[in-house]
């Protein structure tokens, strides 16, 4: 990369930026609103759900409460901002706000994949050590896991936008992207980015092959415990379970590696607005209806809260 991106330097900092991502188009745009419209009904009554049901009140949907909580958070923090550009005619974002915007986006895009690593986790603690999990997995440790899922993602966020808005961005202000992210942010630098993209690719990296890490082993000592099960009903059932898991987990660290765990990542930004799109609206769409379709009680709590309601 050239250090100083597009050649054309400016005495003046930028004050705002103008977001480019993608040209005015109703059906685009109708696209985006009503797969955001099914992130929030989803997230919010996966969450309400959960909190309502009392045979739901246990470690692993606790966690799962937590998840849909980050998923609605993951796309508020991005989508009501790129549908309203759709059709404003500056599309502009000061850069304050665009800081502010790529701080929560990465704090909650962390926090996602190390609450991955521990709902893996929790399922090995139930399903491998079945009698010390009540002691092991109590309400207290739980809220210290998810505590400490926030503290992590909050300490990469700040060392991510202190690294990226630290940089003089005077070559230009358009911003090749619907929201405020990394890679295009650093075309837009007049200044080397060699650090800034070895400490992307060196904290993603690290994030997410330990929190992967973390998921396979415990999945394979899942496994094996699973296989060597006389009763062919509860493999069933946990395999049920873990495979909303599991199937969660393989999109969601699919798409993040292609997009920051990847040398060149950086340079493909056409292929960066698709995958983007992927992580930050169609997963947070996708994580609750893989996990309530997918899971008896999950489904089962539907089914009483709807009868509750009606019954009312």
């Amino acid at each position: 990369m050239s250090p100083y991106g597009n050649g054309n330097l400016s005495a003046m900092p930028l004050q705002e930026f103008v977001l480019d991502g993608f040209q005015t188009q109703a059906l685009l745009f109708a696209l985006f609103l009503a797969l955001y419209v099914v992130v929030i009904l989803g997230n919010l009554t996966m969450i309400v759900v959960i909190t309502l049901d009392a045979r739901l009140h246990s470690p692993m949907y606790f966690f799962l409460k937590n998840l849909s909580f980050v998923d609605l958070c993951y796309s508020s923090v991005i989508y009501p901002k790129a549908l309203a550009n759709f059709f404003s005619s500056s599309k502009v974002i000061t850069f304050a706000g665009c800081a502010t915007q790529f701080f929560f986006f990465s704090m909650v895009g962390t926090t996602e994949a190390f609450l991955l690593a521990v709902m893996a986790y929790d399922r090995f603690m139930a399903i491998c050590s079945p009698l010390r999990y009540p002691i092991s997995m109590r309400p207290l440790v739980c809220a210290r896991l998810v505590l400490g899922t926030y503290c992590g993602g909050c300490l990469n966020s700040i060392l991510q936008t202190s690294f990226t808005f630290s940089l003089p961005f005077c070559s230009s202000n358009h911003i090749d992207h619907f929201f405020c992210d990394v890679p295009p942010l650093l075309k837009l630098a007049c200044a080397d980015t060699t650090i800034n993209e070895l400490v992307m690719f060196g904290l993603c990296g690290l994030i997410i092959v330990g929190t992967i890490l973390v998921v396979l082993t415990s999945y394979g000592y899942i496994t094996v415990t699973i296989l060597r099960m006389r009763s062919g009903g509860g493999r069933h059932k946990l395999f049920s379970t873990c495979g909303s898991h599991m199937t969660a987990v393989s999109i969601y660290y699919g798409t993040v590696f292609v997009m920051y765990a990847q040398p060149g990542a950086v340079a493909s930004m056409e292929q960066g607005k698709v995958v983007s799109v992927f992580y930050t609206l169609v997963i947070p769409m996708l994580n609750p209806l893989i996990y309530s379709l997918r899971n008896e009680e999950v489904k089962d709590a539907l089914r009483r809260l709807g009868q509750k309601h009606t019954a009312t």
